[in-house]
């Protein structure tokens, strides 16, 4: 329960700005050009801050080295590793309660979960480098639900979402494959636990590296109890938690904890 009070507030609280369904705009004040540690689109009409994948895109796009979310992201991984992929992702949050739908489960190889990295090297960065565009941006599942479905709902017009004419009147063919995008996340979520998380998300790719080094991390004392009877659908990210502790695809939502030899600590505590 308290990690989805922290999951709701997340949500409630990077898109806040409920002025934008009056005045039909997007909010540009200073507070916008600061990064939060996961994934919620920019471009989402009541967002208050940036993703930083956008932002990683923007600088690869204009050839700068973004020193700050370099530094931001490095500080976040070097405290909690992928923390807050499992306590703060809205878009995480969304996919987990998909999960609770009660249908036959699906656990495939772990190995395809490496194409979270080609998502974060390929897509992210060099086809950004290369053609000038955000296309992670463009097909990203996130900014489909949290900014292109609102908006076309809502199809503002002659306003700084269009610049004249109405949002439906410019929907295209982009616009269509971004929603098939979005509902094949969201009919796999259904089988698959965070089949986002686990296969296209960058930025779960960047903190993913930070698990093993962390200054918090998951620390097993002694043996392992009736908990897990299972491992790999105990571990919503079908990680053996007694083998590899800090497996660089765990989100630390710590339901592991609910077993007495899994704790989550300072690496300096004994």
């Amino acid at each position: 329960m308290k990690r989805r009070l922290f999951q709701i507030g997340s949500l409630v609280l990077s898109n806040s700005y409920f002025a934008s369904v009056i005045h039909s705009n997007i909010y540009q004040g200073w507070f916008k050009g600061v990064c939060i540690p996961f994934m919620n689109c920019y471009g989402c009409p009541l967002a208050v801050v940036s993703c930083p994948i956008g932002t990683l895109q923007h600088f690869v796009i204009i050839k700068a080295v973004p020193f700050l979310l370099i530094g931001f992201l490095g500080i976040v991984g070097l405290v909690v590793g992928r923390m807050t992929c499992g306590w703060l992702c809205p878009f995480g949050f969304v996919q987990e309660m998909l999960h609770k739908i009660k249908t036959p489960k699906l656990y495939p190889s772990r190995i395809f979960n490496y194409t979270k990295y080609l998502s974060l090297i390929g897509l992210t960065i060099l086809v950004a480098f290369l053609v000038a565009e955000p296309w992670f941006c463009k097909l990203c599942p996130v900014g489909t639900l949290e900014a292109g479905i609102p908006i076309i709902l809502w199809n503002p017009s002659g306003d700084i979402f269009t610049q004249g004419g109405s949002i439906i009147s410019r929907v295209g063919l982009l616009f269509y494959a971004k929603l098939f995008i979005l509902l094949s996340f969201v009919l796999a979520a259904i089988f698959i636990h965070q089949p986002f998380c686990r296969y296209a998300c960058p930025l779960g790719a960047i903190l993913s590296v930070f698990n093993k080094v962390s200054f918090y991390k998951m620390k097993i004392y002694g043996e392992r109890c009736g908990f897990f009877h299972e491992y790999d659908k105990i571990c919503p990210m079908n990680v053996n938690v007694h083998q590899t502790p800090n497996d660089k695809d765990c989100t630390r939502c710590l339901d592991c904890t609910k077993c007495r030899s899994v704790v989550f600590e300072p690496f300096w505590k004994r």
